[in-house]
């Protein structure tokens, strides 16, 4: 009996223990004159900062036509400013031994640096000069020379890339034309090709200002100290006009929409999207959960009869491409030579429709929230990914510690909620089903009306 109440006393600890922690990031906000937000995390536990700035503009900010210009940027905004010259960044930034990069979505664009702490003065000098002086780096040839980089990367991850079309086509052919996010990040060939100088500088001059962005500094450096270098290098770079938001027209996926590519491939490949729930809307994080159910993984219900019982896929994989206007659960699975992809899709589809009609088991949930968990978590080892994450909540939900009320919303999904969402948003009569084939090879192809060479 004494035995007994000692484990259930224990018990009773650890589960207070659990219900009591929260994850914390830890912060200050300012506003400067100029509208940039200032946010700030103090991390002692090394020696570096992270500088993270997030501008509120990518893809969807740009028009048909204008397409691409949010990754130009990223590619630009390295190649020297006002006083710093072309290669400078680079060169000062490693010499000091720090390390910096950028990347574009949807959504936003981002440029990041993490150095020693004696070394924050430099990242920020670096970022408010390309923030407030790029244009006077800038010319023709410059943006004439970073386009044609953008487009050769567009070749290598496009066109030239085995299967690469089908991002563009997952875009293109899923979102309406009106859509902010019917094109894809990088652009289209034809539309980089016509931008002329004139039109790059105006959309630097409308997106680029401080009162679109916010600067996370995080990591060994005392709040007053980064407030006061935030406004000694920042103070005077201009204001800029109000931006309005970009909005997305509600749509629904009529029916079923499946397309052919015949492309250079060796292997068939079937790509399947379904509408689902926006980034941080209900639904979303179960939409995550349960992309991971069918593919996340060997242990995943579809990589167990595809891959391993039936063998007749190389792989398979899931998952929700979440975006703030819009999102996709995408579903690829790579047919096993002599196998068409009707095969493959028969597959998914009852599976699908077992999740629908029987809810997972409370250990296979458990199983997929726990391998969520650990890999969320092991961000918080990082003052980079801190920063990052901060500036990506401040943005989409207007408090940059909004890391516990994101956990919450996996760890509170049940077995049932894998179920309804199943039945709410994979409906197998509205998506969009891509086939890669070998060029001559449509008969792989899951049925179709339409082919694109």
């Amino acid at each position: 009996m004494i035995r007994l109440i000692l484990i259930l006393l224990l018990a009773g600890s650890f589960a207070a223990q659990a219900q009591d922690s929260r994850l914390s990031l830890p912060y200050s906000r300012f506003t400067l004159d100029n509208g940039l937000t200032l946010i700030v995390h103090e991390d002692f536990s090394t020696p570096m900062v992270a500088v993270n700035v997030w501008y509120h503009v990518g893809s969807s900010y740009e028009k048909p036509g204008r397409t691409g210009f949010a990754h130009l940027f990223e590619h630009i905004m390295f190649e020297g400013s006002g006083n710093v010259k072309e290669g400078d960044f680079d060169n000062l930034l490693e010499g000091a031994g720090g390390n910096n990069n950028g990347s574009t979505t949807n959504d936003r664009t981002n440029y990041y640096e993490t150095v020693p702490a004696n070394a924050v003065s430099l990242a920020l000098f670096l970022e408010s000069d390309r923030m407030g002086f790029l244009p006077d780096a800038m010319s023709p040839g410059k943006v004439d020379g970073q386009r044609d980089v953008v487009k050769n990367e567009r070749r290598q991850s496009y066109e030239n890339r085995p299967y690469g079309l089908a991002w563009q086509y997952l875009s293109s052919e899923f979102y309406p034309k009106n859509h902010p996010y019917h094109w894809p990040v990088i652009g289209y060939m034809e539309d980089l090709t016509a931008a002329s100088y004139e039109d790059v500088l105006e959309f630097y001059k409308k997106y680029y200002r401080p009162n679109n962005a916010a600067l996370v500094i995080a990591g060994a450096i005392k709040t007053a100290d980064a407030k006061k270098l935030a406004e000694s290098w920042f103070h005077d770079v201009p204001k800029g006009e109000t931006i309005i938001r970009p909005e997305a027209p509600e749509f629904e996926l009529s029916g079923l929409k499946t397309l052919t590519i015949e492309d250079n491939v060796q292997l068939p490949r079937l790509y399947m999207a379904f509408k689902s729930p926006r980034s941080l809307s209900p639904g979303d994080a179960e939409m995550d959960i349960t992309a991971q159910i069918l593919a996340g993984g060997k242990n995943s219900r579809l990589y167990k009869r595809l891959v391993y019982d039936l063998q007749i896929a190389q792989d398979v994989n899931a998952f929700q491409n979440s975006g703030a206007l819009a999102s996709q659960l995408i579903i690829i699975a790579t047919a096993r030579p002599g196998i068409d992809l009707d095969q493959l899709k028969t597959v998914i589809d009852e599976e699908i429709e077992k999740l629908k009609a029987e809810s997972p088991s409370q250990r296979e949930l458990q199983r997929v929230v726990n391998q969520y968990e650990v890999s969320y978590l092991s961000q918080f080892q990082s003052i980079e990914a801190k920063a990052d994450m901060m500036n990506s909540y401040f943005r989409f939900t207007g408090n940059p510690d909004w890391a516990n009320e994101d956990l919450s919303r996996y760890k509170s999904i049940d077995t049932g909620d894998i179920s309804s969402v199943t039945q709410t948003y994979l409906d197998l009569n509205k998506r969009l089903i891509l086939s890669f084939v070998p060029k001559g090879a449509t008969e792989l192809a899951v049925k179709t009306t339409e082919v694109k060479p």
